[in-house]
């Protein structure tokens, strides 16, 4: 790109002015959406694979969703009964001592969200429901798909349903 030019060698053509180098006040903003956008697609795209660690296929339920403004705790059971608090697998003497470390200092006051597979023993997510809720936790929740009204689970989404 050429500002203007001289006509010989470091002098001036008569008539023109030189171009004076005035600094740059305007900035170049379409790399800068460019990256953005990028960025938003591969959060959007990440975003959802990070929210479970342990992969169990959840049952399907007519129930609503619930609102939670607090990070909740995650309870998973899989299909063999194995226990996992967040993405740590704990045993069955360590299950409370794991949900409170994860909670943190005020543990029994955050819900918690108990993910169990479908095929999982049905005696395994009562036993589970059952110790927490005497060691005083009272935000028990269970994670379960929600099927679409005519049958189409591909568009289902995982969602908490309030133990009543």
């Amino acid at each position: 790109m050429a500002l203007g030019g001289g006509g010989g060698a470091g002098g001036h053509v008569r008539g023109r002015r030189r171009a004076r180098k005035r600094p740059l006040s305007e900035i170049n903003v379409t790399p800068l959406v460019d990256v953005m956008l990028v960025l938003l697609i591969i959060f959007m795209i990440s975003a959802p694979l990070l929210t479970t660690g342990v992969e169990v296929e959840l049952p399907e339920t007519d129930a609503n969703s619930v609102n939670t403004d607090s990070q909740p705790v995650t309870v998973t059971i899989d299909r063999n009964g194995a226990m996992f608090v967040g993405e740590n697998e704990v045993e069955w003497d360590r299950l409370v001592l794991g949900v409170a470390r994860e909670g943190g200092p005020d543990a029994r006051e955050k819900p918690i969200f108990i993910r169990a597979d479908g095929r999982a023993p049905y005696q395994a997510v009562a036993r589970v429901m059952a110790r927490l809720s005497s060691e005083g936790f009272s935000k028990l929740n269970l994670i379960t798909d929600t099927a679409a009204p005519a049958a189409a689970p591909a568009a289902a989404s995982a969602t908490p349903v309030t133990e009543g």
